[in-house]
């Protein structure tokens, strides 16, 4: 890339970022859904996204949402 920026690791999907704005007091209940899952607000903006999306019948083929919790550790690079 020409401006020096590393793209994503191998094996990875790009993601898009997206300016929301949000009501107050919706941000304040998707923040605290997404406490209660485990979740990032961003991870549960996304859930709910691919649910709706799925219930109308325009979900693409994407890969599996991510899980709630923190993604499992990996070694660093030159462990084992």
């Amino acid at each position: 890339m020409s401006d020096g920026a590393q793209g994503p690791p191998a094996g990875a999907t790009a993601r898009r970022a997206v300016l929301l704005r949000l009501d107050p007091a919706v941000h304040q209940a998707l923040a605290r859904w997404a406490r209660d899952d485990l979740r990032s607000l961003n991870a549960q903006i996304e859930y709910l996204l691919r649910l709706q999306l799925a219930a109308a019948g325009r979900l693409p083929a994407v890969g599996e949402p991510r899980r709630p919790g923190r993604p499992p550790s990996r070694p660093a690079e030159g462990d084992g």
